[in-house]
């Protein structure tokens, strides 16, 4: 059966101005559910956009794949009118290439995983005679009605939590559906209906300035959480900021120069020799770092990456390595994510403080002032346990 994933993006937004573009822990909201969805068992996924921005970002970012496809959508099904439904019709009825199955992710709700998305796939895929799937939240909260008496519970036998089974609830995060069963109710859910629990953090939708703020702080805490102990055996660096001291040298013809520490490099060189490999990683596209890269005998140089935790989770799945083998250098929001989930993490004495907040390791020297040889000695040091 041909899968396909359905991510509607609109350009315009009230509660939050241009949230889907909004970086959460440092990469652009929509991308938590994009990447996840690359990596599951969806054949294809379509991003359906209003916002030319967002079309230029997705073919830049994700050209290293096949399965992400961008479609226009039209101006009246992304009005603050126009319904979901009315999106996935109009989505629908364009696409010429055949489909069996079409998965509906919502990019507000950023801790959809593969595996939830799988589990949703595979309820429907599953011969159980299941039309549609939809993911829920078992909270344990007590509700009410508005004439002050309870739906789930009786006030006078109060049930301890272990012996409540709670209520199911709609996260809003991924709806699976067939094609016959959409085409037949023009809903993105109907007929014979499985639900997938997902965990109660999973709740947290973005509407709100608040929300966002609650989102990033449990998204932050949950890669953190996949943290473990194991040997260090790739650097990965961010150049401005970690190299470099942050700032840039112009001159009529464009960037000049910028200044970088002797001593970082050779602390490179040593900890090559203990078997780290080291690769850089940066959202800037400049023949100058390319040069230092080549001098530093540096093969893995990724350059004009905004997304970097994609890349990341790219590099420790074609690799076959995992997060707890990462050590990660960053100074500034765009690092955030991998500063959070990276085995261990490291910023210098002068980094924003959004990212002090969350690395592992604040090292004591300045960026371009030995900031590199001191988390190179550390990793040295760590690495020693394993030996």
């Amino acid at each position: 059966m041909r899968k396909i994933g359905f991510i509607p993006l609109r350009k315009g937004s009230k509660g939050i101005p241009g949230k889907n573009k909004k970086k959460l822990l440092g990469r652009p909201l929509f991308c938590w559910a994009l990447g996840e969805a690359i990596a599951s068992q969806l054949d294809t996924i379509y991003i359906f956009t209003d916002d030319d921005d967002i079309i230029t970002f997705v073919h830049k970012e994700y050209h290293w794949t096949d399965k992400v496809k961008t479609i226009k959508r039209s101006e009246e099904s992304a009005t603050d009118a126009a319904s979901t439904e009315m999106g996935m019709l109009e989505f629908v009825n364009g696409l010429e290439e055949p489909f069996d199955i079409v998965c509906l992710l919502q990019a507000t709700s950023p801790f959809t995983t593969s595996v939830d998305i799988n589990a949703c796939i595979d309820k429907v895929q599953s011969g159980a005679n299941y039309d549609s799937a939809l993911t829920v939240v078992n909270t344990h909260r007590f509700t009410w009605y508005e004439d002050g008496t309870p739906k789930n519970y009786d006030v006078f036998n109060r049930p301890r939590r272990q012996d409540f089974e709670g209520l199911l609830i709609e996260n809003g995060a991924c709806y699976v559906t067939t094609i016959s069963a959409f085409r037949e109710s023009k809903n993105r859910i109907s007929g014979n209906i499985a639900t997938v629990q997902m965990p109660e953090d999973s709740l947290t939708e973005i509407d709100t300035l608040t929300d966002w703020k609650i989102a990033e702080e449990l998204l932050a805490a949950r890669l953190k959480a996949k943290k473990q102990s194991n040997r260090i055996t790739h650097l990965i660096l961010d150049v401005d900021g970690v190299f470099t001291d942050g700032c840039i040298y112009y001159g009529a013809e464009g960037e000049l120069m910028k200044k970088f520490d002797m001593r970082d490099g050779m602390g490179l060189e040593i900890l090559r020799q203990y078997n780290v490999e080291v690769m850089v990683m940066t959202s800037e596209d400049s023949q100058v770092v390319a040069s230092r890269m080549k001098k530093l005998k540096i093969k893995d140089v990724f350059m004009g990456v905004k997304d970097k935790y994609s890349l990341l989770s790219r590099i420790v799945t074609d690799r076959g390595l995992s997060f707890s083998n990462i050590a990660y250098i960053g100074d500034d929001v765009n690092d955030m994510a991998n500063i959070c989930v990276a085995g261990w993490s490291f910023t210098p004495a002068n980094a924003t403080m959004p990212i002090k907040n969350h690395a592992d390791v604040i090292l004591k020297n300045n960026s371009a002032e030995g900031a590199i040889r001191e988390a190179c000695d550390f990793i040295i040091k760590y690495n020693n346990r394993y030996e």
